[in-house]
C-alpha cells in the first residue's frame, strides 16, 4: 500500500475541504488552490513530481433528513474501496453496483484506512437526525476496524481566549467542554478529538496554527499506518 487514505466526514459547513486546504498550505508552505466535491483523491505534492504518502478523500456534507446530503450507506461504500475517483453522490439514490461509479474490486489501496470526523466548534447543536447518520457511519467503520479520530474546527471563534492566542487552546475550558460534547455524543474518546483551526482569510502562515494541524495530520498518518500493517 502506498499512501494510507483518510476519509473525511461531517455535518455540511464542518470545514471538510477547509482542512485539506489547510494542510496542504502547511506542507507547501504556501496558499493553495480549494479541494474539489466530487469524491477526489486529494494527493499533496512534495518536489520534484512526487507525493507525499497519504491521500484524503472528502465526501459532500451530511444533513437533516432523508434524501439530502450524502447518504450512510455510500459512506459505507466509501470505506470499503466501492466507491470510483470522481464520482458525484446522489442524495436521492445510493450508488449501486451497476452504476458506473462502483468499483466492484477495490484493492487494499482502495479501501479507507483512517476515517476522520470533522465537526465545527461554533455549531450549536448537533441536529438528532444528522447525529444518527454520523453513529451509524462511526458503527459501521468498528465493524470493518477501521480507526476513527475527530477534528474540531473554528474553535476559536467561541473562544476569545483562543482567538487572542491559540496556544491558549488546552487551557480553554470552553474548548474542553465542546471536545467533551462531541466525545458523549458520538464515542470517540477525548484523546482521538484534535483541536485545529483552518486557514481560510488568511494570507500568511502562522506557526501555531500549523502546529495544530500537523499534529492531527501526524495521529492520522500513524493510526492509518497501524490498520494498514495490522489488517492489510
Amino acid at each position: 500500500v502506498r499512501h494510507v487514505r483518510v476519509l473525511l466526514y461531517g455535518p455540511v459547513g464542518a470545514g471538510k475541504s477547509s482542512f485539506i486546504n489547510s494542510v496542504s498550505n502547511v506542507l507547501r508552505r504556501r496558499t493553495t488552490c480549494p479541494a474539489l466535491t466530487n469524491y477526489e483523491a486529494h494527493n499533496i505534492k512534495k518536489d520534484a513530481g512526487k507525493f507525499y504518502p497519504f491521500v484524503f478523500n472528502d465526501l459532500m456534507g451530511l444533513e437533516e433528513g432523508s434524501g439530502r446530503g450524502v447518504r450512510e450507506e455510500d459512506i459505507k461504500l466509501a470505506m470499503m474501496g466501492h466507491v470510483k475517483e470522481g464520482y458525484k453522490f446522489n442524495p436521492a439514490s445510493p450508488l449501486s453496483t451497476s452504476d458506473s461509479g462502483y468499483n466492484p474490486s477495490p484493492s487494499p489501496e482502495d479501501r479507507c484506512h483512517v476515517l476522520v470526523c470533522v465537526f465545527s466548534g461554533n455549531a450549536t447543536d448537533i441536529n438528532s437526525s444528522v447525529l444518527q447518520k454520523m453513529k451509524t457511519i462511526r458503527e459501521a467503520a468498528s465493524d470493518l476496524g477501521i480507526p476513527q479520530l475527530a477534528v474540531l474546527t473554528k474553535f476559536d471563534e467561541v473562544c476569545p481566549e483562543t482567538d487572542k492566542d491559540l496556544k491558549n487552546v488546552y487551557k480553554s475550558k470552553l474548548v474542553k467542554r465542546k471536545m467533551g460534547d462531541l466525545s458523549s455524543k458520538l464515542g470517540i474518546p477525548l484523546n482521538f478529538i484534535l483541536p485545529v483551526k483552518n486557514y481560510s482569510e488568511e494570507t500568511q502562515l502562522n506557526d501555531d496554527v500549523d502546529t495544530l494541524i500537523l499534529s492531527a495530520l501526524r495521529m492520522m498518518i500513524d493510526l492509518g499506518n497501524d490498520f494498514i500493517d495490522a489488517k492489510l
